[in-house]
C-alpha cells in the first residue's frame, strides 16, 4: 500500500472543522486590520530564497527542497513566504499602486527536516507582510495582529517575547564582539555552534543546547550596541505594545532563523506543544527589498505555524467548534421515488438550506439514524399516502414535532426549515 510521504499529513474532513475555524479566525482579524490576501506559486527559483534568507541559514543549507526541472531551471518549493511576497511585489509594482501594502497569507511550506510533534516536511502557515513603512506602529501592530489572533482561538498559556537587531553596522559590531568572547570558549560549543561561528555567529544565540546557553550566559547583549536612531525605534514599539496592554519580555538573544531582519524581531510561544514551542515569529526587515533588486523599501512581518497552533489548541482545550449541521435530511420511503428526491433536494439546495439524503436503498429506520449522524435539522419524509395526495411530512429533530404541509406551498415549508 502507498502511504503518504513521511513528514505529510493528510487533513481529514473531522479534523478540517478545526482548520477552518482557525482560517475564519485569521481571516476576520484581517479584514479588520485592513490586510489584503496574496497568494504566490508553491515553487520558486532557488536564487531567491539563498539570496533572501541567507546562505548560511539553515533553511537554505539544509532544509530546502531544491531540483532542476526540465527546462534546467533550479526550482525549490517555498520553505517561508517573506521572499515569495517580496518577489511578486517587485515584480508587479506594488509600490506604485500603493505606499503601503498590506498582504497577508495562508500557504503550504516545505522543508526537509527530522518529522516531530510541530515540525514537519509540509506544514501550513499564515501571515503578514506590511511593506513600506518604517513607522514602529506597523511593527507594534504586526505583533499586534498575531498575538490577538493567538488569543481569538482561545489560548492563554502565550510568551511575547521580543529584540531588535537595529541595523547592518550596529549588527556587525554586535557579531565581531560575540565572536571574541565566543572563541576562548569554543571547544565548550556544541558541534553545530562550532560551525556557526565561522558562518553566521549570531545564530549561536538561537542555540538549544544547554551547554551553549550557560555558556552564553555572560555574552555580550546586541542592545549595548544599538545607535540612537535604533534605540529610539526599540523604545517605540515596546511602548506602543504596552498602550495596546499586549505582555511582553525583552530577549537580546531572539535573532530568529533568517539572515535578512533589522530592528525589531519578535516570538510568540506556548508551553503546550512540547519542544517545538515558537507558534508564532517575525520582524522588520528593511534591506529585503532592495536585495531582491527591488526599490529601497521598509517591511515588516511574521509567520505563525497552523499545526503548531492546533496542536496548542488541543493541548489547552482552547475551542471547541461547533458540531457541523445539516438543515434538511431527505427520507425517501419508495426507491421508486430516486427522480423526486432528487427534485426536492434541487429545491431546498436552491434557497441555500444544506440538506443531504440517502444514496442507497436503505430502510426508513437506517435512514434516520443517518439524519441523526449529520445533526439534520429536520426530516422530510418523501412517500407514502400523504406524498400521493401532493402533501410532505416534516419533522422537527430537536422537538420531535411533526407537520403536514402541501408541496406546492413552497413559502410555508420553507418557513419551517429556515
Amino acid at each position: 500500500m502507498i502511504k503518504a510521504i513521511k513528514g505529510t499529513n493528510d487533513i481529514l474532513p473531522e479534523e478540517i472543522v478545526e482548520w477552518n475555524y482557525l482560517i475564519n479566525v485569521v481571516q476576520k482579524k484581517m479584514q479588520l486590520f485592513n490586510y489584503k490576501e496574496i497568494r504566490t506559486p508553491i515553487f520558486e527559483h532557488t536564487a531567491l530564497f539563498s539570496r533572501g534568507i541567507g546562505e548560511s541559514t539553515d533553511i537554505v543549507s539544509k532544509e530546502m527542497y531544491s531540483f532542476t526541472d526540465r527546462s534546467e531551471n533550479n526550482v525549490t518549493l517555498k520553505p517561508e513566504m517573506t521572499a515569495s511576497v517580496v518577489r511578486a511585489f517587485i515584480e508587479h509594482s506594488l509600490g506604485k499602486q500603493s505606499g503601503l501594502n498590506k498582504l497577508f497569507y495562508i500557504s503550504p511550506m516545505f522543508r526537509q527536516e527530522r518529522p516531530q510533534a510541530g515540525r514537519l516536511r509540509q506544514f501550513h502557515q499564515f501571515g503578514i507582510e506590511a511593506i513600506g513603512s518604517h513607522n514602529p506602529m506597523l511593527d507594534a501592530e504586526v505583533i499586534q495582529v498575531a498575538f490577538e489572533i493567538l488569543r481569538n482561538v482561545g489560548l492563554e498559556d502565550l510568551t511575547v517575547t521580543i529584540n531588535s537587531l537595529g541595523i547592518p553596522e550596529e549588527r556587525a559590531k554586535f557579531s565581531a564582539a560575540l565572536k571574541n568572547f565566543i572563541e576562548d570558549r569554543k571547544s565548550k560549543l556544541s558541534e553545530d555552534s562550532q560551525r556557526r561561528l565561522d558562518t553566521n555567529v549570531l545564530r549561536i544565540l538561537d542555540s538549544k543546547d544547554r551547554n551553549d546557553q550557560n555558556l552564553l550566559k555572560e555574552a555580550p547583549s546586541i542592545l549595548d550596541f544599538l545607535g540612537n536612531e535604533s534605540l529610539e525605534h526599540f523604545e517605540n514599539v515596546k511602548a506602543l505594545l504596552k498602550s495596546a496592554e499586549i505582555p511582553f519580555t525583552v530577549e537580546p538573544k531572539l535573532v530568529r532563523g533568517l539572515d535578512y531582519y533589522t530592528h525589531t524581531t519578535f516570538e510568540i510561544t506556548s508551553t503546550k506543544v512540547g519542544s517545538q514551542s515558537a507558534l508564532c515569529g517575525g520582524g522588520r526587515y528593511n534591506l529585503l527589498v532592495e536585495q531582491l533588486e527591488g526599490p529601497s523599501t521598509p517591511a515588516v512581518g511574521f509567520a505563525a505555524g497552523i499545526e503548531r497552533i492546533l496542536l496548542a489548541c488541543k493541548s489547552e482545550q482552547a475551542f471547541t467548534p461547533a458540531k457541523e449541521e445539516i438543515d434538511i435530511y431527505l427520507i425517501r420511503l419508495d426507491n421508486q421515488l430516486e427522480k423526486k428526491t432528487f427534485e426536492m433536494a434541487s429545491l431546498f439546495r436552491g434557497n441555500n438550506l444544506k440538506v443531504e439524503l440517502d444514496y442507497s436503498t436503505r430502510s426508513v429506520k437506517a435512514q434516520m439514524r443517518e439524519a441523526n449522524k449529520y445533526n439534520a435539522r429536520f426530516v422530510v419524509f418523501i412517500g407514502g399516502e400523504e406524498f400521493e395526495n401532493g402533501q410532505i411530512q416534516i419533522k422537527n429533530m430537536q422537538t420531535g414535532d411533526q407537520t403536514l404541509l402541501s408541496i406546492k406551498d413552497l413559502e410555508k415549508i420553507l418557513q419551517i426549515v429556515k
